[in-house]
């Protein structure tokens, strides 16, 4: 009987630790944290705005906007999506592909300007 009693009562801390557990993984973020990224969304808005505003031109106006197109992604999939507090597994499933894009367009970009300067230099401008 008393075997009995001290199963029960084992089982009964497990289920509690599990309801623990349980409820800190679905705690809610506090509303300061999704005031501040919208602040700083609000901010990186304005300043990709003040590109165009400011009349910047080139490979500057094109970087900066990309610099803050890719910070205010990167925010919104961290917060509102809760990457930020997901396992690394995940993280790297979603992140890895996109930067390896990225850099396969990097070394097509870079190859296709040496086969332009190849071909003019080989075959001269074009009339």
């Amino acid at each position: 009987m008393a075997h009995a009693a001290s199963t029960h009562g084992s089982s009964t801390h497990g289920v509690a630790a599990h309801a623990a557990v349980h409820a800190q993984e679905h705690q809610q973020h506090p509303i300061k944290l999704y005031l501040i990224v919208w602040g700083w969304l609000f901010v990186l808005s304005a300043c990709s705005y003040m590109v165009d505003y400011f009349h910047l031109q080139g490979y500057l106006r094109w970087g900066l906007i990309l610099l803050f197109m890719i910070v205010k992604a990167g925010l919104i999939v961290a917060v509102f999506m809760h990457m930020a507090w997901e396992r690394l597994a995940l993280i790297y499933a979603i992140l890895v592909p996109p930067v390896a894009v990225l850099i396969f367009v990097a070394i097509m970009f870079v190859e296709s300007h040496y086969t332009f300067f190849t071909r003019l230099l080989f075959n001269g401008p074009a009339s």
